[in-house]
């Protein structure tokens, strides 16, 4: 019987696997651009569908109080609204997508770092409903962070789709990411910069054009359908030479307002973690919180909706053409970081590119205010103190100058600012780079021991980095019971010759760990009898997280000079799956170091 000949092959061939195959015999240059077209066009439809997600539960439950169930409660539903919201998107979080939850870009940056630019398909999508219902029921966030998560889900969707190598994949997703900042802002150039500057940390021509295309497909896409987000300014100028001392000196208290706010959203991160409260209802708490300082804010304002809820496109408008009291516009910023940090520390999703720029709009306006109402005669209005202040605070959040200085020009064409612009953001980037190396968006995975990944794909900083914890880890431990007698602790110490052991409850959750030091200051202390491991336990304990580099688990294992780090499911799990032990690291070292030398160009 004869072979099948290749045309019979081709027909029966599942269409997908034509294509597939079509597409990946391209030269590589034209590959690539096909596929940085799909990105674009998936990145601009997916921003449009969450915009108009947002916008039609905004009017459901603000405009028509849900259908007006809520009419009879007055001011209180504006506390009533985002614990409704948040009662409904944090369980599909936890359930579908943890990665779900935060503001989308350090969840992006980790995907880079540590998973080789993977992220699963359903991120996008769990993204997208969870944040267009935290936004849409008030909370304090912005929308171009889950959009840039959302384009870069696509991205890596596509990678993984036409099984490329890693450094594919994490290109395709920084595509994504760009087009999500570009159909979102109507600014391809910024979302072009910012997938460079902040997602690869890398700026190199080779990348630059399929990113480049990615973000103008999306941007076009978008445009067809919506205008502009913020409604341009009067034109400015720079009234005097003299004036620019003015603006590197708002450039310093940018830097100094960027680390605060960093700070408070991660300290209200670890403040939430640690309230002994069910994830479930921890965002609606947070929400609560928000619309008790809602509640407030219209009753000393006499407002309508407060302007800190949802994204805030109006008021930044309103403090670039300096409509704003300095009472208000001074009220506003420092509002804006608390609950902005609240809805973010509590669980919510959404982003903090745009509540950057509105809270340095409203620290410019203030700034602007005060400087132009000593000197009328030689200082540009407010509203100029506003532009720059909006691009440096992003600048010094974000370490990112390059991408605050043109999301600045783009959503204004105020040309005539851009030395203004350029200065303020530069000294707030430098000033809030000396004073703190981690951004907004790398401080929480620094706080985890990952190292972000920087420079042009494929450049590994540290060996240990390219392999995980869950390759190197030992899945067979020994775990104690919080309810073991001391007596029987010594026993186990001396038949497994062990220096620790991690300690469970009664549920079979990870509590903390118990060390032969811990036993011997208790023998110190006096008798044993009717004391247990719960008595000696410690529970401040570092983990670690089975998709994590090992590198990050070894600075961790340093940090307390600890001979074993406990392994746990996942982020927020007390489920443990393995420990890493020195033992471990050993082997995982030149299991790294074979791949390294292996992945060397010859």
């Amino acid at each position: 019987m004869s072979s099948p000949d290749s045309s019979e092959i081709t027909f029966n061939e599942p269409f997908y696997r034509r294509t597939i195959r079509k597409l990946r015999s391209m030269p590589n240059f034209m590959f690539v651009t096909t596929l940085s077209v799909l990105v674009g066009v998936g990145a601009g439809f997916g921003a449009l569908l969450t915009e108009w997600l947002v916008e039609e539960i905004w009017h459901i439950f603000f405009e028509e109080k849900l259908w007006g169930l809520l009419d009879g409660l007055g001011m209180f539903h504006l506390m009533i609204i985002p614990a409704i919201g948040a009662l409904i998107f944090a369980p599909i979080i936890i359930i579908f997508s943890r990665e779900s939850k935060g503001h989308g870009v350090s969840e992006v940056l980790e995907a880079v770092s540590v998973q080789g630019g993977r992220i699963r398909p359903r991120v996008g999508v769990i993204k997208s409903i969870t944040s267009a219902l935290c936004i849409g029921t008030g909370g304090s966030v912005g929308l171009e962070g889950p959009i840039a998560q959302i384009g870069a889900a696509i991205g890596s969707t596509v990678g993984q789709f036409f099984t490329l190598n890693e450094d594919r994949i994490r290109l395709l997703l920084a595509c994504g990411a760009g087009a999500g900042i570009a159909a979102t802002f109507h600014a391809p150039i910024t979302g072009t910069i910012f997938a460079l500057e902040i997602i690869l940390g890398h700026l190199e021509a080779k990348f630059f054009s399929a990113i480049v295309i990615s973000a103008v497909i999306a941007d076009t896409i978008a445009q067809l359908y919506k205008g502009p987000v913020i409604s341009p300014p009067a034109f400015y100028n720079l009234v005097s030479n003299w004036e620019l001392l003015l603006y590197a000196l708002l450039g310093v208290l940018a830097a100094v307002s960027a680390l605060g706010f960093t700070k408070l959203l991660h300290t209200m991160e670890d403040i939430w973690r640690k309230i002994p409260v069910s994830e479930y209802f921890k965002p609606a708490l947070g929400a609560l919180v928000l619309g008790a300082i809602g509640m407030a804010f219209v009753f000393l304002q006499d407002d309508g909706i407060p302007r800190f809820y949802g994204i805030g496109y109006t008021s930044i408008s309103d403090a670039l053409n300096g409509s704003f009291t300095l009472g208000l516009v001074i009220t506003l910023f420092l509002i804006k970081i608390v609950t902005t940090s609240i809805t973010l520390g509590s669980g919510g999703s959404g982003g903090t590119f745009t509540p950057t720029l509105f809270m340095g709009a409203m620290l410019g306006c203030s700034f602007g205010l005060i400087v132009h109402g000593f000197f009328p005669d030689s200082t540009a209005p407010a509203g100029a103190y506003a532009l720059a202040g909006m691009a440096a605070f992003f600048g010094g959040a974000a370490h990112a100058p390059i991408t605050g200085i043109l999301v600045a020009f783009e959503l204004t064409h105020n040309y005539q600012m851009i030395l203004p612009i350029m200065l303020t953001t530069v000294v707030s980037t430098l000033v809030a780079q000396s004073l703190n190396p981690s951004s907004m968006y790398t401080a929480k995975l620094v706080s985890q021991g990952i190292k972000i990944r920087r420079g042009a794909p494929g450049q590994e900083l540290y060996v240990m980095d390219a392999i995980t914890v869950e390759e190197a880890m030992t899945k067979k431990f020994e775990p104690v019971l919080l309810t073991m007698p001391l007596f029987h602790l010594m026993e186990k110490f001396d038949q497994s010759h062990r220096h620790g052991f991690p300690v469970m409850d009664a549920k079979n959750e990870l509590v903390g760990v118990v060390s032969i030091s811990d036993l011997d200051s208790a023998i110190a202390e006096g008798s044993l009898s009717r004391r247990t491991i719960a008595d000696i336990v410690t529970t401040d304990i570092l983990v670690s997280y089975p998709s994590e580099p090992m590198g990050a688990a070894l600075q961790r294992l340093s940090v307390r000079d600890i001979s074993g780090l406990p392994v746990v499911e996942k982020e927020g799990s007390r489920k443990l799956v393995g420990i890493v032990l020195r033992s471990d690291i050993i082997r995982a070292y030149n299991t790294a170091l074979t791949k390294h030398n292996k992945n060397k160009p010859t």
